[in-house]
């Protein structure tokens, strides 16, 4: 007899296809070359920006020339100003571009803001972009990157990353038809641990970005309350009411193999949460992966790490889940799928290499790179095969190969465990009415309607389309 479950990976009530998307990239995130940004203001408000206002958001008023092969784009009444936390006090800065301080509602090739990181910890420049292009390829939201050569009143302050903003904006490229929720950006402390309902509490971690003015918090607080106080016996029912968690399982499986230890499990640190109005589910999304690919500053090798034990304590989101054995092999399931079609030495390492290729010129031009550590140009050149030494402990293609290498001998088998939440696929298209009519993976790709032991998003002949789990 076929066992047929389904899970609610992405569930609408309304018509229509609005699962996750991913936008393409466009002029503003160019992929196969290098544009330029020309950034032109006043010399006084230049060194303001970087001493006096460092540590302010203030945008100092520029005009901005965005320059490619196909096009040179001039906008006036520009903000400009240093971005980050502890980098801020780099010598080689990050800067954000905002398109709307001056001009209400402006937007350029469709982003309000344009954030540029300076990777000063990172001579390779390539581990925040190797680590959004691997969660993208595994289907999950994460920000599109390019790379671009910053320019400050005609002064060279070398070769950035661009980094798609999380915002509104953001939010409407990946849930079009379910983009009005709340986005909380969650800094360090947010371990989200319960300490009741007063919102005053988590307002000094979890930072509302979006419908600001409502200032509404009751969804976050019910999400914590629900992971850290259901009890046992109806907390995997409950928290998968409230939360999306085959989406943050696999988000955690990438998060160990690019050993990103500044995010939630082990730093409690640099994600996002999404409450999703269609559902009332939130979402966990990833941010600032520069510390990722043997970056370490705690004398821990994050390659070699046990996946079952890699968060810090006190982490009820990853010690929750993973003490539920359904979670677990849920767990073990996207470990597997990712170690097998998108973690992939060889391909990753061709990858990376074609990246630095691409990027080589500007990055050798860039001084600023060997100001805060003395990077020097070779050390760039080595950065996919040497390891640079302190808190550079391993090369991007060393941790490759041994993260893999480890994580394939740790990761359990996948039982295919039935979720005892959810009802037959069967029972549900029975008791509504519905006939399938197509299927996609989660990258967008046809398959059969009735292929097994995958994730497959359906399409009904009204119009619905709902994520699901079938298996043998």
């Amino acid at each position: 007899m076929n066992k047929k479950l389904f899970f609610w990976f992405f569930i609408y009530s309304f018509q229509g296809n609005a699962q996750f998307t991913h936008p393409a990239n466009n002029n503003a995130f160019l992929q196969y070359e290098v544009a330029s940004v020309y950034v032109s203001m006043s010399a006084v408000d230049a060194q303001t920006m970087v001493t006096d206002s460092l540590y302010s958001d203030f945008p100092f008023l520029s005009s901005v020339i965005y320059s490619s092969s196909a096009i040179q784009d001039t906008l006036t009444n520009v903000g400009i100003h240093v971005r980050g936390n502890t980098s801020r006090d780099a010598a080689k800065k990050s800067f954000e571009l905002s398109f709307n301080s001056y001009v209400p509602g402006r937007k350029y090739r469709g982003l309000e803001k344009m954030k540029l990181n300076g990777e000063h910890n990172d001579v390779s420049i390539l581990r925040s972009k190797a680590s959004s292009d691997l969660l993208i390829q595994c289907g999950l939201p994460s920000a599109r990157t390019s790379y671009i050569k910053l320019f400050i009143n005609n002064e060279y302050k070398g070769l950035y990353i661009h980094i798609e903003h999380f915002d509104e904006e953001y939010i409407q490229k990946r849930f079009p038809n379910d983009h009005t929720g709340n986005l909380f950006k969650c800094f360090y402390g947010s371990d989200l641990t319960y300490h009741g309902s007063n919102p005053s509490y988590y307002q000094n971690t979890y930072i509302l970005k979006t419908n600001e003015a409502v200032n509404d918090y009751s969804g976050l607080i019910h999400f914590i309350e629900v992971l850290y106080n259901s009890p046992t016996a109806n907390f995997v029912c409950e928290i998968q009411d409230v939360f999306d968690v085959e989406s943050y399982l696999r988000t955690l499986a990438v998060e160990i193999l690019i050993g990103q230890w500044d995010g939630y499990a082990f730093n409690k640190n640099n994600y996002f949460l999404y409450e999703r109005p269609s559902d009332g589910k939130f979402i966990f999304m990833e941010y600032d992966l520069d510390n990722t690919f043997g970056i370490d500053w705690f004398n821990v090798d994050w390659s070699t790490r046990n996946i079952y034990t890699w968060s810090n304590a006190n982490r009820p989101l990853y010690s929750k889940l993973l003490a539920v054995p359904y979670f677990k092999d849920r767990f073990n399931f996207h470990m597997q799928d990712i170690l097998t079609n998108h973690f992939i030495p060889s391909s990753m390492l061709s990858s990376l290499q074609a990246t630095q290729n691409l990027i080589a010129s500007a990055a050798l031009l860039d001084e600023y790179k060997g100001f805060d550590y003395g990077f020097t140009d070779q050390d760039f050149l080595d950065a996919i095969d040497q390891a640079w030494g302190l808190h550079v402990t391993q090369a991007i293609g060393e941790y490759i190969q041994n993260r893999y290498s480890s994580a394939n001998s740790q990761v359990l088998a996948h039982q295919n465990m039935q979720n005892p939440c959810t009802s037959g696929l069967d029972e549900f298209a029975s008791e509504n009415g519905l006939k399938a009519i197509k299927a996609v993976d989660v990258l967008g790709r046809e398959i059969p309607l009735e292929s097994r032991n995958c994730i497959k998003i359906v399409s009904y002949e009204n119009g619905s389309v709902k994520q699901l789990y079938e298996y043998e």
